[in-house]
């Protein structure tokens, strides 16, 4: 597979450079292009793409409003939306008539930087990050705008939950979460975010598939700090909710349910555990790292009612140090029927993944229904 800091190459940078020379005659690109390419396949993906906001900042126009006009004038047309509000894939011609794509997280922080320096440059940099998120994303650099000017961003954020532009409106839920992975985070808004709740709850039954799904992961981050406010969120909002506002209740709750947080389960209906007894059996006692393993669990009701379950699985990973943490992955939702025995199967995977390194040892797995750890079985991984 393709490194991902690959997304990020001297192709990106000689077509990056192009378009700025055609927005703005006198733009130096091949400083531009020198400063950025040097040593870039020897940098990681980030390290990149703050390269080349290096490369912008010594090469766009010292005043910052021209600096914009030119950025602006360089870009490809918005990303064009499916039918369900999803951004659909960046084309060629797109790519051919401006700069689009993982350029555009260089162009952002370059934006970042520069504009936070005072109100007015802050207003004129929102309006940049406003064009360039319908291309790719701002979701990054608009924190910067938050944390140095939280009342003219909130303000600004508040006018653009009603953008025509899907882009926008998924802005302004992103760069709003209080724990964006790999983004600033916005202490603030972790220890109070009460100031974005107006702007979630204007967006969550936002006709765009790719807005809601940004206010779910968002009430997923405030979950992290503030459990009880998003079971009440959920509780109140699901009173009525159309299917498309509980999927997104469902998916801001994953958190919540995986942890077996009573007032969220109660808001779903599942404050119960199981009534009746449940088993875990593995497909071998050994697995080798890049490989599988699969897991079977037994259900057998004692109820003379149907139950709602969530059945989840914990994996206690090893970790270097020898002890273990767990990792809750998501399994199944299911009615389970008065009397009814059910046997569930999945296959795990146990490919290596970015965030996590897998080690040798003793991995146990335990089954969560409804939050409770009711069964557990162990296996040894080997490298």
């Amino acid at each position: 597979m393709e490194p991902f800091k690959n997304l990020i190459n001297r192709d990106t940078v000689a077509t990056t450079g192009r378009h700025l020379r055609r927005a703005w005659p006198r733009f130096d690109q091949k400083r531009f292009e020198a400063q950025a390419a040097t040593g870039l396949e020897n940098l990681e993906f980030k390290a990149r793409a703050m390269q080349l906001a290096d490369a912008l900042e010594a090469t766009l126009p010292d005043d910052f409003n021209a600096a914009c006009e030119t950025l602006e004038a360089s870009l490809a047309p918005p990303l064009a939306l499916d039918a369900q509000g999803e951004p659909m894939k960046l084309g060629e011609a797109q790519a051919d008539s401006g700069i689009a794509g993982w350029a555009l997280w260089a162009a952002g922080e370059f934006v970042a930087r520069r504009g936070v320096r005072d109100a007015v440059h802050a207003q004129r940099g929102l309006a940049c990050l406003h064009a360039v998120t319908q291309r790719f994303t701002a979701e990054f650099a608009i924190r910067a705008f938050i944390q140095r000017h939280p009342g003219l961003s909130l303000d600004t954020l508040g006018q653009w939950q009603n953008d025509p532009s899907a882009h926008v409106r998924r802005l302004v839920s992103e760069g709003s979460r209080p724990r964006l992975p790999w983004g600033l985070r916005l202490q603030a808004l972790v220890a109070d975010p009460s100031p974005t709740l107006p702007l979630l709850r204007a967006l969550q039954d936002d006709p765009s598939s790719y807005v809601r799904r940004s206010v779910a992961n968002h009430l997923n981050d405030i979950a992290k700090d503030h459990p009880d406010l998003v079971a009440a969120w959920v509780r109140e909002h699901l009173v009525g909710a159309p299917d498309a506002r509980s999927a997104l209740l469902r998916h801001a709750s994953r958190s919540l349910i995986k942890a077996g947080h009573a007032p969220t389960l109660a808001a779903w209906g599942l404050a119960s555990g199981l009534q009746g007894q449940a088993a875990l059996t593995l497909s071998a006692k050994r697995a080798a790292v890049g490989g599988e393993i699969g897991l079977r669990v037994q259900l057998q009701s004692s109820a003379r009612q149907p139950q709602q379950l969530v059945v989840d699985y914990a994996v206690h990973h090893v970790r270097a140090n020898g002890g273990s943490s767990p990792k809750v992955f998501k399994g199944w939702k299911l009615t389970l029927g008065a009397s009814e025995a059910r046997t569930l199967d999945k296959r795990h995977s146990l490919k290596p993944v970015t965030t996590r390194t897998l080690y040798p040892g003793t991995h146990r797995i335990e089954v969560l229904v409804n939050g409770v750890a009711l069964a557990e079985a162990a296996f040894k991984l080997e490298a």
